[in-house]
This record gives C-alpha cells, structure tokens and sequence, in this order.
C-alpha cells in the first residue's frame, strides 16, 4: 500500500509499505479519509523530541470501512463504516494505575508514536473502533476533535447556567461551542477575527454571540467588551494557540471563575499576576487529548447534535500532502481531510 512518511523534520515522501494485518481482537480498515489538525504539524515538525520516530505515518482523524476483522471479533464485520480513537492505554503505569489515563507514561496514538492514518489500511484494536451511520466519511473526520473537546468541557465541570467565553473560531474552538451549549452553558460567545472562520462558525450555529475583532488594533473592541461584560465569563476557553492571547485571557475570567488553555503552544510565555488568581480564585487548567469520549462525539455528530456541515472546506490526496500542511496555517482554511 503507498502511505505518507514523514523521514525526518518537515521532510516527506509518499512510500510503498506492507498492508498490516489484522490478528485476534484487531480489526483492518482501509482509510476513505484522515483529517489534518495542528498537532499533525507540530508532530512533523519534530517538537515532540524522543517520543517520535523516523520514519513515521502521520494520521490520528481516521475514518474508513473495515477490511478485516480478527478471529476474536464479534462486533464488526466487513464493510462497516467506522472511525477510530487512535489512543492506547498501558493501563500498568504510575498515571494509570491512579485513574489518570490520559497522562499514561506509556501510552501509544497512531500517527504519534505508531503508524497513523496517511495510508491505505490501518489496524488497530476493535475497542477502538466506532460505527458511523448518518454522517459523510468527510465530516466524520471532526468525530476526533470533537472527542478531544468534550473531554475539555468535562474538565471544566460547567453548572448549569454557565456563562463561556470560547477564543478562537478554528475547528476546535467551533466544536468547544457547540459541546458547551449542549452542556448547561446559558451563554457561548464566541470571539475571534473576521474571516471565512468565523462565517462558518455562524453558518453552523456554534456560539449564542460572536465577538469578530478586526486583525489590526483591536484595543478599544476589547476595552467596549470587558465594559458589556464587567463581570466576565464563569469559564473562558483559549483555543487560538497564541501565547500573548492566553497571557490576556486571564482579565476575561469571573471571580471564582476557571482559564482553559487547549492549544499546543509551541513557544512564549504567560505572566498573571498571582494576587489575581490568589484574589479572584480563579483556576486555571488544561485539556490534552481524551479517554472515553469517543461513544459521546459520535453520537453528538452522528446524532446531529454537533453541527459539522461544511466545516471540511479542502481535501487532498497523499501526492498532495506538503500543501495540505502548508495550508493548514492559511486564514481560508476551516478543516483539511487527506485520502489516499
């Protein structure tokens, strides 16, 4: 089968490699499409250090159709539309033998630390693999991402009522919107600069307001906002990846209120003022990846409750994945999905 490899840093080549096959409880699925998301360019970018090694298959949004199932699998059969969490716990380690999966030590992700989705066929174990029904194999690429996010709103623990602040109208930032109106949020207001992002965002129906800043001086936008919202947000969401919003999201956040930071910050750094979140009692906490949200996310996108129409705006095919990444910073992008 051809898969796309990445050798070294920024550097890849589409190579032929054997079809995996699929033993016991494991199941094959040939890849129909795998989305793109930023941590794919932060992965090939090396900024993993040790935890990656080349060469390596990208790919952790994988939807397809499954090839062949292993002698121990009852639940699926050929043919069946499914994605997959890419995830796997060791379920020995310090972290997760404590109830804390998520920081297992030894935990494997297809894409990450194992071959991922950038190819024709992947296997992986059936307790990771999902049926889909009533979505496109293209939408169903946001099923990993909206996972990732539902596990950013249980962080949270919202009361019913909550008032949210989500920053940054990207595809994580739509999906934390949509997952916190359906979550006890009275109010999601969505900020972020106008663009083709925050259309779409209105065209889904992902927030109850939106706050479009205009890219150069947007200093008195803000300044009238915090004046409408004296009180601010009981949870306010960086979902931009920018260390100097994050650094500014703190004056956002309510009294006794929490600052979620769910991005990948590949450099700056974040000065608050201690008397602030001493004073205020203000949490602040982070969101990385999920563990059992999969069942939620496709029962939220399957189940229309999560809108993802349209939401995927550029496929590529494997030939074409150097542009795929180098679109992936662009400002007319929303969603970007790969097919072999």
């Amino acid at each position: 089968m051809q898969a796309v490899c990445c050798t070294a840093p920024n550097t890849f080549e589409v190579r032929t490699v054997p079809v995996p096959d699929a033993h016991g409880d494991q199941v094959l699925v040939k890849v129909s499409y795998c989305g793109i998301c930023g941590s794919d360019r932060y992965i090939s970018g090396g900024l993993l250090g040790e935890l990656t090694k080349w060469p390596l298959i990208l790919g952790h949004e994988v939807v397809g159709k499954v090839a062949k199932v292993g002698a121990d699998v009852t639940e699926f059969s050929e043919g069946d539309r499914v994605v997959i969490d890419p995830l796997s716990r060791c379920n020995k380690c310090f972290f997760c033998r404590r109830g804390m999966p998520i920081q297992c030590t030894a935990m494997t992700g297809l894409g990450v630390t194992v071959s991922g989705g950038f190819s024709e066929y992947v296997t992986v174990p059936s307790s990771n693999v999902f049926k889909i029904h009533n979505i496109t194999d293209e939408e169903a690429t946001l099923i990993e991402p909206t996972a990732c996010a539902i596990h950013a709103v249980d962080k949270l623990n919202l009361k019913v009522g909550s008032e949210v602040l989500i920053l940054g109208s990207g595809p994580s930032g739509i999906m934390l919107s949509q997952i916190c109106k359906v979550n006890g949020a009275s109010k999601v207001v969505l900020a972020s600069n106008k663009g083709m992002k925050m259309d779409m965002a209105k065209k889904v129906g992902a927030a109850d307001e939106y706050f479009e800043l205009d890219r150069n001086g947007p200093e008195e936008q803000w300044k009238t906002f915090k004046e409408a919202n004296p009180y601010g947000f009981d949870a306010v969401v960086e979902a931009t990846g920018s260390a100097n919003v994050a650094n500014d999201a703190i004056n956002y956040v309510r009294r006794g209120g929490t600052l979620l930071l769910y991005s990948f910050y590949a450099d700056g750094l974040v000065h608050w003022p201690p008397s602030k979140i001493f004073g205020d009692e203000i949490q602040i906490i982070g969101a990385f990846s999920q563990h059992c949200a999969f069942p939620r996310a496709v029962a939220y996108i399957d189940g229309g409750k999560v809108n993802v129409k349209g939401l995927v705006t550029h496929t590529y095919n494997h030939h074409q994945f150097q542009d795929a990444i180098d679109k992936l910073v662009s400002r007319d992008v929303m969603k970007i999905a790969v097919k072999p």
